[in-house]
């Protein structure tokens, strides 16, 4: 199977004038199109609806997960609804399988890194924020246990390795993702896994595991040489 995927398109009818030409060929290079997150800048339903209008003329299968601007006007429901309406498959803690290989995705959340993972001890406004992200983790976690294909592919907005968000100031790690997320996709194992979010990182890394992951920002696609508007994997 041959994938495609980006992230970050914070869909604007300008800003996919620039890209629709190359998009059109998309439908000849991959089988699947994966968007990890922030299809839209404000999480607008209208935003969404004339983004879908040119989505439906790739002719391809997309799978996708929202990211934190797909949240930001509070209505993720109608953005999945209306997602689902035009046959895409939206992940939030479910999975989806197509010809032998499973897609698991969740927005996933931030929280740091390492050591550096904040933990819940002390105000409740701080365990509060850490349980969210470990809902999230529990979420793929449970997308991961309903596949039952050999090959697996991971799918998050927010980053599961501090690799992949290196190029961003050091300041903002721990709000770019949460290793929480590894330490899931490395229990179950997972042939590669992509995220978004970390406009300024960095394309590739590792889990501790040795699961290859990959920032497809859009971003950071356009700095790769040549500049992509999505990356191809073989499955």
């Amino acid at each position: 199977m041959r994938i495609a995927a980006t992230a970050d398109l914070h869909f604007t009818p300008q800003r996919y004038d620039a890209i629709r030409e190359p998009m059109s060929r998309l439908k000849d290079e991959a089988d699947v199109l994966i968007i990890a997150g922030d299809l839209t800048n404000f999480g607008k339903p209208e935003e969404m609806s004339s983004f879908l209008a040119a989505l439906v003329r790739l002719r391809i299968p997309i799978v996708a997960v929202l990211g934190n601007h797909d949240h930001e006007s509070g209505q993720p429901e109608e953005l999945t609804r209306l997602m689902i309406a035009e046959g895409i498959k939206v992940l939030d803690g479910s999975s989806y399988v197509r010809d032998g290989v499973g897609f698991a995705g969740v927005k996933g959340f931030f929280g740091g890194f390492g050591r550096g993972v904040l933990t819940a001890f002390g105000e409740a406004s701080v365990k509060q924020f850490v349980q969210a992200g470990i809902d999230e983790a529990v979420k793929l976690e449970k997308a991961l246990m309903q596949i039952h294909a050999d090959k697996r592919v991971v799918v998050t907005h927010y980053s599961p390795i501090r690799e992949t968000v290196e190029g961003e100031p050091p300041e903002i790690f721990p709000y770019l993702g949460s290793s929480r997320l590894a330490e899931v996709i490395d229990r179950f194992g997972a042939v590669l896994a992509v995220h978004g979010h970390a406009h300024h990182g960095s394309p590739e890394g590792k889990t501790i595991g040795g699961v290859p992951v990959y920032n497809v920002a859009f971003p950071v696609l356009q700095h790769l040489d040549p500049p992509q508007i999505y990356r191809i994997f073989d499955v």
